[in-house]
């Protein structure tokens, strides 16, 4: 382990973090965590010596004991977890914030009644009553167009959570009405926009 000249209190937090670390891996009995640190028998009878006021200590030392490596094999995909990660959130967040009913967050994302109305008081949505109005003939031809072309192959009709938000964007179209006859239409394997009963609802010809 190489020694080299502190050049800040960021470096003294990093050393009490890794040896706060180290402290609770021989606390827990992980020798192999401390084995790939490099910590051998000595360093690991040195670390049972060591006391919180030690690692206060270290903030007044001029040096430290680590040699810090990024492993990108790790690091690459941990990053691409966190995006994923981030990108679902947001979506969830901008779903609720345009209203989107408990079905549809229960199926796209397993949300369950309780985390949605939190997360709901949480972004100010006001309460919904009663079911969401049918939308005019206009607004449900361009919701269907825009649905069918997305759907296309898919057989539950079901899309990705942001494909929602796009169709709330293109059409207009509150999202719990778009959830009710989008799967309406799944329901009936609607690809052509007529109901079960043969009656033209939207995008179809009599």
């Amino acid at each position: 382990m190489g020694v080299a000249a502190m050049e800040s209190t960021k470096e003294a937090d990093l050393v009490t973090a890794v040896l706060m670390y180290a402290m609770r891996c021989l606390a827990e009995g992980d020798q192999a965590a401390l084995r790939n640190m490099q910590f051998g028998p000595h360093e690991i009878e040195a670390l049972r010596e060591m006391n919180l006021a030690d690692l206060y200590r270290i903030e007044s030392l001029r040096a430290h004991c680590l040699e810090i490596a990024l492993n990108r094999q790790v690091y690459w995909p941990m990053i691409e977890h966190l995006r994923r990660q981030r990108e679902t959130e947001d979506t969830l967040q901008s779903l609720l914030a345009a209203d989107a009913p408990l079905e549809m967050l229960q199926i796209l994302f397993g949300l369950n009644a309780r985390d949605y109305s939190r997360l709901r008081r949480t972004l100010s949505v006001n309460p919904s009553v009663g079911r969401p109005p049918e939308p005019d003939e206009e607004s449900s031809h361009r919701l269907w167009a825009a649905w069918s072309s997305r759907a296309d192959g898919e057989a539950s009709g079901l899309l990705p959570p942001a494909d929602y938000l796009a169709l709330h964007q293109e059409t207009g179209v509150p999202l719990r009405a778009i959830w009710n006859l989008t799967q309406r239409w799944a329901q009936y394997g609607n690809l052509t926009g007529r109901s079960d009963d043969g009656a033209a609802q939207v995008g179809g010809n009599e």
